[in-house]
């Protein structure tokens, strides 16, 4: 069962790395081949580093792609199935002639692992996944990718650095299922700090040739 859901996981990340190096490469085909590369090892270390947090939480988390579950404010107004919004990125670029990048793509679901629901303190049972923990495991995902982007500009590879940027600054988008929601709901002030930093990148990010 667990090599399925990993062999899932491979695949949701291949997946997604061909689909943002489509995006990418709209109006240069000459980039894919990089970008695909580039989106491997962006999304690789991003999930890699939610699951070494997770793991000292005693957490388990799976990566899947974006889903929109309702379509309203109101609790009744959700779709009967969830929608898979691999399309929405695929679609932005294709209308905007590849100059609108959307990287929001992929999202995590938790789980309590069997340790933590089973330890207790006294009377106490501590086995609550809090939205604190969520926050700090999307929030490490970010921080990998930024310091990534670092690594990659000081080595030479600005085309990686860029992307790696993008791709966290758009994981702080708090909307629906997405990073920035969870990061957003579990610490207000811990979501602006990100995004201060985010945006100074970001526009670091924008004068990078490529």
């Amino acid at each position: 069962m667990k090599k399925n859901e990993n062999l899932k996981e491979l695949t949701t990340i291949l997946v997604a790395a061909i689909v943002l190096a489509v995006i990418v490469s709209f109006s240069n085909r000459d980039l894919f081949i990089a970008a695909i590369l580039s989106f491997l090892i962006i999304l690789s270390s991003n999930t890699l580093t939610k699951k070494i947090v997770a793991y000292i939480f005693e957490i388990d988390v799976k990566i899947s792609f974006w889903k929109m579950y309702q379509f309203g404010f109101r609790k009744d107004s959700h779709f009967k199935f969830p929608l898979p919004m691999l399309w929405l990125p695929l679609i932005l670029a294709l209308f905007s002639k590849g100059t609108i990048w959307f990287f929001a793509l992929l999202e995590f679901d938790v789980d309590a692992k069997t340790e933590r629901v089973s330890r207790r303190h006294g009377l106490y049972r501590f086995s609550q996944v809090t939205e604190w923990h969520i926050a700090w495991i999307a929030t490490w995902g970010i921080i990998t990718n930024i310091i990534m982007a670092i690594i990659g500009y000081s080595l030479g590879y600005e085309f990686f650095a860029k992307l790696s940027i993008y791709y966290a600054a758009w994981s702080l988008i708090p909307f629906s299922s997405l990073d920035g929601t969870k990061i957003l709901f579990g610490s207000k002030v811990l979501w602006a700090v990100l995004f201060v930093i985010a945006t100074i990148f970001f526009g670091w990010g924008l004068i990078i040739q490529i």
